[in-house]
């Protein structure tokens, strides 16, 4: 990556983070902190309780109501955006599609544009593996080659996204990085995961001992290394890459793996996937079956072989550090 007058004599390089206080965002802001060098800018809707100190913060509405970015990116180099809207209550109707269309397209490119026009040199972009679809067959993985196939609104947004990218920085020059990590875990993860972690640390029985799977997960400090990774990586630039741990897991072996990590004993008990297919189904959880209990690999041999890319933490070091801070929790 070219330095600009963002980078001073000393080498400190300017970097801006959205969706700072998020899931990820936060976790990056964290890391590059701690590595040193960087002049951090973290970028949030609102302010914070809990901010990264050495983190510059800065309040700057959401992605659909900011218009005026450049005063914020005024000596960045880098910009990595994770802010995003994830959650989808009802995705059928036309109020919900077009709310993903204004913060994840119309949001993302108005800010790259501004990026662009400010001299930021590198745009690295936070995706989805929703983009490639929501499941691979037995046997196969998904790579960065393939077809896009995405499997609801938010995928497609993100898909719209890219694509939006691709075209800028076709027009002026600015370098584009796009990740689509699968499910991300660890040290604060929510959602299903973290109801996963709890099932298990309670010792509650599960009904998922017939299931035989493979699934592609992502590590935090994993996700964010390949992050940090791409900032910097001159083959990194204008390419798109798939994220995982490198380490393919069924269900089970997730259960267990939690299990050993917490220190508890394993409840599985093997119920029929049709049978919990039909419970999912009469509950209206049949898309959380699907990404627990269907296969969805990915290949990461991209990351490896381009960017000489190695997970830095194995499956069991992310399971125990996801739980320890549940603990602490």
């Amino acid at each position: 990556m070219r330095p600009n007058s963002g980078q001073d004599n000393v080498g400190i390089c300017r970097v801006l983070v959205t969706g700072a206080t998020g899931f990820v965002g936060r976790a990056v802001v964290a890391q590059l902190v701690a590595r040193g060098g960087y002049e951090v800018l973290a970028l949030t809707r609102r302010s914070t309780t809990r901010p990264v100190t050495g983190a510059r913060y800065l309040s700057g509405g959401d992605l659909t109501t900011q218009r005026h970015w450049q005063p914020m990116l005024a000596g960045v180099n880098l910009l990595i955006h994770t802010a995003a809207r994830v959650h989808i209550h009802n995705h059928r109707t036309v109020d919900s599609v077009a709310e993903f269309e204004r913060v994840n397209v119309e949001g993302t490119l108005e800010l790259a544009r501004e990026a662009a026009a400010t001299g930021v040199q590198r745009f690295i972009f936070l995706s989805s593996i929703g983009v490639n679809g929501v499941q691979t067959q037995v046997g196969t993985a998904f790579s960065e080659a393939d077809p896009p196939n995405p499997h609801n609104v938010y995928a497609r947004s993100k898909l719209e996204a890219e694509r939006g990218l691709r075209r800028l920085a076709e027009q002026t020059g600015l370098e584009v990085v796009i990740i689509r990590p699968p499910l991300v875990y660890g040290p604060g993860v929510k959602a299903n995961f973290a109801d996963l972690m709890q099932a298990v640390q309670h010792g509650w029985p599960l009904p998922l001992g017939s299931v035989n799977n493979q699934r592609s997960l992502v590590a935090l400090d994993n996700l964010v290394d390949f992050i940090v990774t791409c900032m910097t990586h001159p083959r990194a630039a204008n390419q798109t890459f798939l994220v995982s741990d490198g380490h393919d897991v069924s269900t089970v072996e997730l259960v267990r793996g939690l299990a050993q990590a917490a220190g508890v004993p394993t409840h599985l008990y093997p119920i029929p996937l049709w049978a919990l297919r039909a419970g999912a189904m009469l509950l209206g959880r049949s898309n959380d079956l699907q990404r627990l209990c269907g296969n969805l690999q990915v290949d990461i041999s991209k990351a490896r072989s381009l960017l000489d890319w190695v997970p830095p933490i194995s499956l069991d070091q992310g399971l125990r550090r996801a739980i320890a801070e549940r603990r602490k929790r």
